[in-house]
């Protein structure tokens, strides 16, 4: 398939619903280590992760967390790569190396200053809330995605459901979506029809691209 949107997961609790996920054929899972009806123990996690097929990336979600303690969840939960969503202090992007997926919440335009600050090619951007760092199933202004998009590789996020992601896509053609809230049936809980679906409207959105795509010359 010429285009193949990026689907990350997030907000895994269960095996039963880390398994769906990656059957359905996501890329990657979110296993949240911080403040959150979605919080799991990196030890936990560690048992999902463990069955776990090798293709689907393990991905810890953490807000201003010491660089000491993303290390050690790191080592105990047997992940691939962290997700900061906080005001992390630069040690931990050292710490951590390339495996940072640096999150952004998408308040106005002046978000796109704060991702250019920060160097990065590959990011979440999410919806502002004063309340959480993610999971609110909250919906921002793509029309901020589209401009980010200019920095580098969006992953975008943000009350994304099986009803509108296709949209999401044809709009903003991002590299990926993240979803959690949107495939629950109550907060850290998945709904495998949800899943399933959430990934159908991803690969039907791809699709769409491809036949509008112009021909190469």
């Amino acid at each position: 398939m010429p285009y193949r949107t990026w689907i990350k997961m997030c907000g895994m609790t269960r095996l039963e619903d880390a398994l769906a996920a990656a059957e359905a054929g996501v890329d990657a899972l979110g296993f949240v280590f911080a403040e959150s009806p979605r919080r799991i123990a990196p030890e936990r996690a560690r048992g999902i992760i463990r069955d776990l097929p090798p293709s689907v990336l393990r991905v810890g979600v953490f807000v201003d967390e010491s660089p000491a303690e993303v290390a050690r969840v790191v080592s105990v939960a047997e992940l691939d790569r962290v997700q900061l969503h906080g005001l992390e202090e630069p040690m931990v992007r050292e710490l951590a190396g390339t495996r940072v997926m640096k999150a952004f919440r998408a308040r106005d335009e002046t978000v796109l200053q704060e991702i250019n600050s920060w160097s990065t090619d590959f990011f979440v951007l999410d919806a502002w809330s004063t309340v959480s760092a993610g999971g609110t199933g909250r919906q921002f202004d793509w029309r901020i995605a589209k401009q980010a998009k200019e920095i580098g590789l969006v992953v975008l996020a943000g009350g994304l459901t099986p009803d509108n992601v296709g949209e999401a896509i044809r709009e903003v053609e991002p590299f990926g979506v993240d979803v959690s809230s949107g495939i629950e049936s109550s907060p850290g809980v998945k709904d495998p029809a949800r899943i399933q679906a959430f990934v159908e409207a991803v690969r039907e959105a791809d699709r769409q691209r491809a036949r509008t795509a112009p021909a190469a010359r």
